[in-house]
């Protein structure tokens, strides 16, 4: 695909890094991660490859839920800057070439918002609508987010003696898309956020926001998300929705809509829960069938992969004793997982620190069609805070050097969070030190960006599954304008030798390894390869009817 054809699409071929800015770097000394910190560090992402920085809730909030509980939607809140900072934050972002995306949580407000306090104070307040109220739960409520935190979704208020609706925790109440009003504030947070210069928001727990009771229109529950598309496209051209949506493949295909009318990318939840079905059972084959079944859809639509996020590892696609394999093996201690359906960890620990593993799983992210995903510190190979049962054992402070705090902060020790501990303490893990090593983790995800960028066609190709021969080793093909990418990843811990067939391969086609120097035996267009345990190459062939760029 020539960039001319594309760059209307970027979000298509985005590499996008997550981060918390209260966890990433703090520059006054306070504890506390902020803006200007977050801008002195913007030419590490950049020289990272990072072409879209997601961020984490930034607004007022109480706190109680990383952020997720806001109470000024057009805020910024104060113990991280101000709405200058933001601004001079996107013009730095933009002026090294990546974009900026940031969360956008309407399913529900804080209980301290304004909104809401009015509403609970008399039934009469203009703002009673904005939230979902009922005399008396439904017999049939839905299911809780979080059991074991949360008894249900519906949580009396005294004062007017009516019960409002929670999906998530009681502190966090519903808005009610059915009112007007609520979806013409939504609008105008979008339009305000988007006018500074903002590209595009993650849309936090999608599916809430179609559900009944609360939804826009319960005869048309996309009709919102539709709503969402057009008036984005009217205040920013180019702007991007990216959706989580944790549902299986064929559910998803609802949200993108028609002809770009819903969200542009979708995080793959189906396709990362096969990964580590597959690198738990050390087979290929979970993965395998994941992807030859994922569907296809229209240029303009994508994927966004991913591994690990600020979120627990969900699993709730697999069954019973599919998850119980991936506990077992990747959460032997009942504290490390969650809500009977995830695991707070973070991959390099879940791997044992093996740095053949964490490099396989990383080489699968990056060559798996689909924008990929970072969460921060992923590239350097942070740990969790062991003993914390909740998510916030995956989002320690960001750890630039091996200096007190991990350079993240010059506080005193009682005012910076918990580090990981031991091999993953800062003084073995930090950006500092692996910049300056070759060999590093970090060296090594640079050189999978950079190889990503130069290969369109991952993002852009067709998708095929090729035989190996081996129920270990998956090889995956990507098509696009007469080149075709390859990639083979072998799950087993021992070496293991398959010969596969290059696609549309010709006689003057030439093959590259792009990650190393290893030869290559290619006769007729079948290929010989030695792989080492957990080992993996990435292919590509031009042929000569190639489409130049």
């Amino acid at each position: 695909m020539r960039p001319a054809d594309t760059s209307d699409l970027w979000w298509r071929t985005a590499v996008i890094y997550c981060l918390d800015i209260e966890t990433f770097q703090d520059s006054d000394g306070d504890g506390v991660g902020d803006i200007e910190g977050l801008c002195d560090r913007i030419d590490y992402l950049s020289e990272l490859g990072v072409t879209c920085l997601w961020l984490m809730p930034f607004q007022p909030t109480r706190d109680l839920d990383d952020g997720y509980d806001i109470t000024d939607f057009t805020g910024v809140d104060p113990r991280l800057g101000d709405l200058g900072g933001f601004v001079e934050l996107l013009r730095i972002a933009h002026d090294r070439g990546i974009r900026v995306i940031m969360d956008l949580v309407v399913n529900h407000t804080s209980d301290r918002h304004p909104w809401f306090r009015s509403a609970r104070r008399s039934r009469s307040s203009k703002h009673r609508d904005y939230y979902v109220w009922r005399d008396r739960p439904p017999r049939t409520a839905q299911k809780t987010v979080f059991p074991g935190e949360e008894d249900g979704v519906w949580e009396h208020d005294e004062r007017t003696d009516q019960y409002y609706l929670h999906s998530f925790y009681r502190h966090q109440p519903d808005l009610n898309l059915a009112e007007p009003a609520v979806r013409a504030e939504i609008a105008r947070v979008i339009g305000f956020w988007t006018e500074l210069g903002v590209d595009g928001f993650r849309v936090d727990a999608v599916p809430f926001l179609i559900a009944a009771p609360g939804a826009a229109d319960e005869t048309d529950p996309h009709g919102f998300l539709r709503e969402l598309r057009r008036f984005i496209g009217r205040r920013r051209a180019g702007a991007v929705l990216l959706g989580e949506v944790a549902l299986p493949h064929e559910e998803q295909l609802a949200y993108f809509g028609t002809e770009g009318t819903e969200l542009e990318l979708q995080f793959d939840f189906a396709t990362m829960q096969a990964v580590f079905l597959s690198l738990v059972r050390q087979d290929a084959t979970p993965l395998a069938q994941t992807l030859g079944h994922r569907p296809t859809v229209d240029r303009r639509f994508g994927w966004a992969m991913f591994l690990r996020n600020h979120d627990e590892l969900t699993l709730q696609q697999l069954d019973e004793t599919e998850q119980t394999e991936i506990f077992e093996a990747l959460a032997p201690d009942e504290r490390q997982r969650v809500y009977g359906r995830g695991i707070v960890r973070r991959l390099a620990p879940m791997l044992h620190g093996d740095p053949r593993r964490i490099r396989q799983a990383y080489s699968l992210l990056f060559s798996l069609p689909g924008a990929p995903t970072l969460f921060y510190g992923e590239e350097i190979g942070m740990g969790e805070i062991p003993g914390l049962s909740d998510r916030a054992a995956v989002r320690s402070p960001m750890q630039w050097s091996a200096s007190r705090a991990g350079g993240f902060s010059t506080a005193r020790p009682s005012r910076v969070p918990a580090m990981p501990p031991n091999g993953y303490a800062p003084e073995h893990i930090n950006v500092h030190d692996q910049l300056r090593d070759p060999d590093s983790l970090l060296s090594f995800i640079r050189l999978l960006i950079a190889r990503y960028k130069s290969a369109p066609e991952i993002a852009w190709g067709e998708l095929s599954i090729l035989e190996t021969g081996d129920a270990a080793v998956l090889a995956h093909a990507c098509r696009a304008d007469g080149v075709v990418f390859v990639a083979v990843h072998n799950f087993a811990e021992g070496a293991r030798r398959v010969e596969i067939d290059i696609p549309d391969s010709d006689d003057d086609a030439t093959v590259a390894d792009l990650l190393s120097n290893a030869p290559l035996d290619l006769t007729d267009g079948r290929l010989m390869l030695d792989l080492e345990g957990y080992g993996f190459r990435w292919l590509r062939r031009v042929g000569t009817n190639a489409r130049r760029s």
